[in-house]
């Protein structure tokens, strides 16, 4: 089975469509159809049926599929020992991570590492979906959960807390909620279910079950800028809730802590280019 191939029929299988599987892979759309011929011809087996929602796989196809997934994750472990005993400071480094994470921290490290390390380029993936470094989506990543595959290295960076803020001027309009009330007759800012990792029916430990649901976002930035607005009560990290001069922290006794890592892949953990963007974002996270 042809390498090149195969990567394409993945690409096809997991999107469901040529035009997304072209998109994924950066290449036209009659180079991805001219490849699945090629493999279909090649394995004398139709390997997709194409149905209003898509490709899907055929039984030939689904038989295809472990084979290609083996090949791809040989050629991954490939690249990454190949890298790993990479010694230049020079090259891509793919980072993840939450845009707010990368605002007040990743951005100002790598501010630093490149005028260290000009040659280094950094490619930053602030999307919602964690990234999959073992098909090399990201080199490193900064999570708040702590990865449980034995391919990963995680690197404890800091414990950082929750509180619940306001803006002034909405604590000015609707006072501070009565603890126990369920936030009843004021408005909160929470994040969407797909989000979060914990439950969503409550801002650092207080339900929040008579409160009207005011906005629901996908990121921390859109989160402050929500609170900002006067939308409602919301969850910030400390950290971020001081230094905004419009808000106030709500039962400054109430708090919620949590724990955020560096993830990388252990194949990697030798790179010159990627233990120092480690390296950077290690002391980004130090006590200043």
């Amino acid at each position: 089975m042809d390498w090149d191939n195969a990567r394409v029929f993945l690409a096809i299988h997991r999107i469901g469509t040529l035009r997304g599987a072209a998109e994924q892979l950066q290449i036209d759309q009659a180079t991805v159809g001219r490849r699945l011929s090629a493999m279909e011809k090649a394995l004398d087996a139709r390997l997709f049926l194409r149905t209003p929602a898509g490709y899907v796989a055929t039984p030939a196809g689904e038989l295809a599929v472990s084979a290609a997934e083996r090949m791809e994750q040989g050629a991954e472990q490939l690249v990454r020992q190949t890298q790993g005993i990479d010694e230049r400071l020079c090259g891509t480094v793919k980072v993840a991570s939450t845009d707010t994470s990368a605002r007040y921290f990743l951005i100002p490290a790598m501010q630093k590492l490149h005028a260290e390390h000009p040659a280094i380029r950094v490619v930053l993936n602030t999307a919602k979906q964690y990234a999959n470094m073992t098909r090399r989506e990201a080199d490193l990543a900064v999570r708040s959960q702590r990865p449980t595959s034995p391919d990963l290295i995680s690197r404890h960076l800091a414990r950082q807390e929750l509180g619940m803020y306001a803006s002034k001027a909405y604590l000015k309009a609707h006072g501070e909620p009565e603890p126990g009330s369920g936030m009843r007759g004021h408005d909160v800012v929470i994040y969407q279910r797909t989000v979060v990792q914990h439950s969503n029916t409550a801002i650092c430990g207080e339900s929040f079950c008579n409160a009207r649901v005011a906005m629901e976002v996908m990121s921390g930035l859109m989160m402050i800028e929500a609170i900002r607005a006067g939308l409602g009560i919301g969850e910030l990290p400390l950290h971020l809730g001081d230094q905004e001069p419009q808000l106030k922290r709500i039962w400054p006794q109430r708090s919620e802590p949590y724990d955020m890592w560096l993830v990388l892949h252990g194949d990697l953990n030798r790179t010159a280019r990627v233990r120092a963007v480690a390296d950077a974002i290690i002391a980004a996270y130090q006590p200043s």
